[in-house]
């Protein structure tokens, strides 16, 4: 089955875009921001579906900057808590593509995404041609796979993230869900979006659909406005969330699993949507047409709370305890992400004593390394460790995690990159001459004078941060990758040290990859 599966990833990954042409796609979305969008009706309609199917998976669609996953995962499982049988859409993937595709909470099964997988790509390979029409892209091909899996598992809703803004995102096909919510904003795929957080304000808001509730955290005045405006033009009453803090649960604050403040705004989203979505489901809702209204801060029903509790969402300000190593995992990739990031960071391990922090780093896209890394510097790292999101260096079984937008000179030109940038903000030097060590091969790192190194792939930075102390990581690795004798002697004090806290931070998919060789169970 694994071998099927591998056959069936391979091919999903036959639609990612080539680097070479990543640049025209962007320019061509720029120009036609709706073409991808219109695209998505006619290759919906070769796999024998309309629009008009979408309507009976009852449909929460979320979008936002920072959360919107979070608030998903939220909502997924407070619903999933009263006996629904629910779907979840969402990306990115941390390990496995099946991720992005969830029954019940859970990912599909190997044997379902493979039977349902070559459903969609026959149907949609076979109507090719001079008078069909091409592939979807990888997205968007995941989404119509999605859809079709949810119709044929009979789920009761589907909580559906947005990929990338909203008005022209692939999953704005839907043309009635039965509430919309909008997390946090900020700046982010401004190439896409908009230089401006108006501009992303506007595309967000574009899931907003005529009568149908939307809901929004607190935004700025700017974003805020523009949201206002869409809901108006849109015909879709609008309510702000509470805080948090305002809900009665009788029984003290509500409790999360996701650590970090944060969280807390994803929540009341999350409550708002649930609740709105039962009241559809119990035709006991009450909506006014249009305007701007401050939501309820209601009593949470004991599922509601418990849901809250309950709620797992790996990556995400995630916490792993391996002996004297604990690894402090969170996804954050934006500035405002980056800076709750730390604060938890630093709150978790303001009480260690004798022990030491090493930083794993990456970012990738457009985004500002150097702003990001400024926020981390106030960590007070004793080490600096960047590697690209390539999870190891042998990629046989690996299809999961296969990037084609980007070549390998392109990722670790960034990595080396990302270094002098923490160089410079940490006020270092690097040696003359800072090179790549091993010739005609993937680079192992590149040396400095300081404790920052750069490693090819991930698995390689983990070895040299656990110093074989990691015994989950020990377990996992098939072999060690070999590192040069002066590398290995700057690991003495990770060897010594009473207690190391690693942060691993500024990509998902950096993340994901540590993931699979750090928790065994969810690579499984």
């Amino acid at each position: 089955m694994c071998l099927i599966v591998q056959e069936a990833v391979c091919a999903l990954n036959t639609l990612q875009t080539n680097a070479s042409v990543l640049d025209q796609v962007r320019k061509e979305r720029s120009e036609l921001p709706d073409r991808q969008l219109q695209a998505m009706y006619g290759f919906l309609h070769r796999t024998g579906l309309t629009v008009e199917d979408l309507d009976p998976l009852n449909i929460i669609h979320v979008t936002g900057t920072k959360g919107k996953g979070s608030t998903c995962a939220f909502t997924e499982r407070i619903l999933r808590g009263y006996g629904f049988r629910t779907g979840f859409y969402s990306s990115p993937h941390l390990i496995q593509v099946r991720e992005r595709i969830r029954i019940n909470g859970q990912p599909i099964s190997k044997e379902l995404f493979t039977k349902y997988f070559w459903e969609v790509y026959d149907q949609l390979d076979g109507t090719q041609g001079p008078h069909g029409g091409s592939m979807p892209g990888y997205f968007c091909f995941l989404t119509i796979l999605a859809f079709h899996v949810f119709l044929r598992e009979r789920v009761d809703l589907a909580v559906v993230e947005v990929g990338i803004g909203g008005a022209y995102d692939c999953t704005n096909i839907i043309r009635k869900p039965w509430v919309c919510g909008i997390s946090s904003l900020e700046i982010d795929h401004m190439s896409i979006l908009g230089d401006s957080i108006e501009e992303i304000a506007w595309q967000k808001a574009g899931i907003f659909k005529p009568g149908v509730p939307g809901f929004t955290v607190r935004q700025p005045a700017g974003p805020m406005t523009v949201i206002k405006d869409r809901a108006k033009e849109k015909g879709c009453p609008l309510w702000v969330c509470p805080d948090l803090e305002q809900y009665e649960t009788g029984a003290g604050p509500v409790h999360l699993s996701l650590a970090g403040q944060q969280q807390h705004c994803n929540a009341s989203l999350a409550l708002q949507l649930s609740k709105t979505w039962l009241e559809r489901y119990r035709q006991s809702g009450v909506f006014v047409t249009v305007g701007l209204f401050l939501a309820p801060a209601f009593q949470p029903s004991s599922i509601m709370l418990k849901g809250l509790e309950a709620t797992e969402w790996p990556g995400r300000t995630q916490t792993l305890r391996h002996g004297p190593i604990t690894y402090y995992l969170d996804g954050a990739h934006t500035t405002g992400s980056m800076q709750a990031c730390v604060h938890w960071f630093r709150q978790q391990t303001q009480q260690e004593e004798g022990g030491h922090r090493v930083l794993l780093f990456n970012a990738t896209g457009e985004r500002d390394s150097a702003a990001l890394l400024k926020l981390l510097v106030p960590c007070q790292f004793d080490f600096t460790v960047f590697c690209p999101n390539i999870t190891e260096t042998i990629t046989e079984n690996n299809a999961d995690q296969q990037n084609f937008n980007v070549s390998m000179e392109n990722v670790l030109t960034r990595c080396l990159d990302n270094q002098s940038s923490w160089q410079r903000l940490s006020e270092t030097e690097t040696q003359q001459g800072s090179e790549l060590l091993i010739p005609d091969r993937l680079p192992l790192l590149a040396k400095t004078r300081t404790h920052t190194l750069v490693f090819p792939c991930i698995l390689s930075a983990l070895q040299w941060i656990g110093q074989e102390r990691d015994g989950v990581l020990a377990a996992a690795a098939s072999s060690l990758v070999p590192v040069q004798t002066s590398v290995l002697a700057k690991a003495t004090a990770l060897k010594e040290a009473a207690h190391i806290s690693v942060l691993v931070t500024g990509s998902l998919h950096l993340v994901g990859g540590a993931l699979k060789h750090l928790d065994p169970s969810i690579a499984s």
